[in-house]
């Protein structure tokens, strides 16, 4: 560099070192990730997380990364199969371990949560249902993660986390704005609809009185508080009610080893043995006595409509009520206010009845009509518009009833509500279920207090400003290190003269 002329910043030589690292991988130091798995009563889903890790505060918007599905049923289903509930998670962890960069392994969260399968399973075997929870504890402490338990969720921690999840994706308690700054969005809140294997959820914000503690829940987050109806009900899910349907079928036709399924295609038959069908608390009250599990039960479709619905009514209790009103089987809700989402089984059904009837489904009377077509139809018809529904097909029609039944008759649906109702897998790239609540608030990134901050420097920004920082102190002291200079050969020549 020369002082004694004109200084250009071409003169100013900067080196600078890069960690490889940096530049390859620039979220390896920036995400914090965490794993779920929820184990429900016919499979397991395992869901990971992620989110900036400075943001541990609750202030960080919390994405989903991966997510993987289980093959074989839920763990509940491996009773008396030593260590294989833990083995059906492998190949779901080996995933996770290459999905999360290995960095972060360490530090990565992983909860399992159970729900109404083992719910059942803790009722009818405790020491069962203790075994398995602590055989897949056992697996996934075996891997590279932060192990933070397993542990079956209560119905009413099911359905208030699944309301969680659904305003949370929606934004509907804080949202981050193009400014920097977070902001409650000031809109009202959405019910959660969950229909799983064996049990169905209802989640909704109300300012009416609750007048079963059972089914109340408080909850603040972000400095807003609110207070939520939850109720779970058990046996209800799409697994257990179709075999409590079957139960009631067979009991109706007086245990004859050979009955008549009116929700079943007119052109369906199957053989079961009895043991297969009566093994759940859920059909306890339809249990024959004196029992035989061997007996050979075959069972031939009826394809009969109204039939099917006089038998799945008779699955719900409409009388009874000890409440200023119920939704069934005696159990107290207020009545229904603003927008739902329905998800899990509720969704798939759905979807079916668009599928197979080409009806929109977007009112009771559109709901009715499409089960009627669903009902109407042969085996072999559905398998021409569905084939890749063969396992499950023979049961929409029951399925499709159901809902129907549930949703219109039992929660209180009608035309001016049932539209409100959003029937969806996924919100954004986030898949709906409980899931993500249950994290979040083990996880403690839902705060209750409201946040006020700025976005915070990511590492990037902050290396950004680090170096021209620098390039701007090298600058001064040239130009100071240049004054100088030129100041002192002025005085020399002064003195010279």
């Amino acid at each position: 560099m020369n002082f004694w002329g004109p200084i250009s910043i071409s003169d100013i030589k900067i080196t600078v070192t890069v960690d490889n690292r940096y530049l390859a991988s620039p979220c390896v130091f920036t995400l914090q990730y965490g794993i779920v798995l929820d184990a429900g009563s016919s499979h397991t889903d395992m869901y990971i997380y992620k989110w900036p890790a400075d943001k541990q505060n609750g202030t960080g918007v919390v994405t989903q990364h991966s997510e993987c599905h289980v093959k074989g049923g839920g763990i509940s289903s491996y009773v008396g199969q030593k260590g294989a509930a833990g083995r059906s998670l492998e190949a779901c962890l080996d995933q996770a371990v290459r999905d999360i960069p290995k960095e972060r392994h360490l530090n990565t969260p992983v909860y399992l949560g159970a729900t109404a399968g083992m719910r059942i399973l803790q009722i009818s075997d405790p020491q069962q249902s203790d075994q398995i929870l602590e055989e897949v504890g056992q697996k996934i402490q075996s891997y590279p993660f932060n192990y933070q338990g397993a542990a079956i969720l209560s119905g009413q921690e099911e359905g208030a986390y699944g309301w969680v999840t659904v305003n949370y994706v929606l934004e509907n308690f804080i949202k981050y704005s193009f400014m920097g700054r977070w902001l409650s969005p000031g809109r009202p809140t959405v019910g959660a609809l969950d229909f799983g294997g064996a049990s169905t959820q209802i989640t909704f914000a109300t300012q009416q009185l609750v007048e079963d503690g059972q089914s109340t829940k408080k909850l603040r987050l972000y400095g807003q508080d609110y207070s939520l109806y939850t109720h779970s009900f058990l046996c209800y899910g799409k697994d257990q009610f179709l075999k409590a349907l079957l139960a009631h079928v067979v009991k109706s036709q007086l245990y004859s080893q050979a009955v008549t399924h009116p929700c079943y295609p007119a052109d369906y038959s199957k053989t079961l043995k009895m043991g297969k069908l009566f093994n759940s608390p859920c059909v306890l009250q339809h249990k024959p006595v004196p029992f035989n599990p061997e007996v050979i039960l075959t069972v031939r479709g009826g394809g009969n409509y109204e039939y099917c619905v006089g038998n799945v009514s008779g699955i719900f209790s409409f009388g009874s009520c000890a409440h200023s009103r119920c939704s069934f089987n005696g159990v107290f809700q207020p009545e229904i206010t603003g927008r739902f989402m329905a998800f899990s089984a509720f969704f798939y059904i759905h979807t079916f009845l668009q599928q197979i009837t080409g009806i929109t489904v977007n009112s009771p009377q559109q709901l009715e009509d499409a089960a009627k077509t669903v009902c109407s139809k042969t085996f072999s018809q559905m398998m021409l518009l569905a084939p890749k529904e063969e396992s499950r097909i023979q049961d929409y029609c029951a399925s499709s009833v159901f809902m129907r039944t549930l949703i219109l008759k039992g929660y209180g649906f009608d035309n001016s509500s049932f539209p409100l109702i959003s029937f969806q897998k996924k919100a954004g790239d986030t898949s709906v279920g409980w899931a993500l609540g249950y994290m979040l608030s083990l996880s403690n990134l839902l705060p209750a207090e409201s946040v006020a901050v700025r976005k915070a420097l990511t590492l990037g920004a902050w290396g950004t400003l680090v170096f021209l920082t620098v390039v701007l102190l090298v600058v001064i002291l040239a130009f100071l290190l240049l004054r100088s200079r030129c100041g002192t050969t002025k005085r020399r020549d002064e003195s010279a003269i």
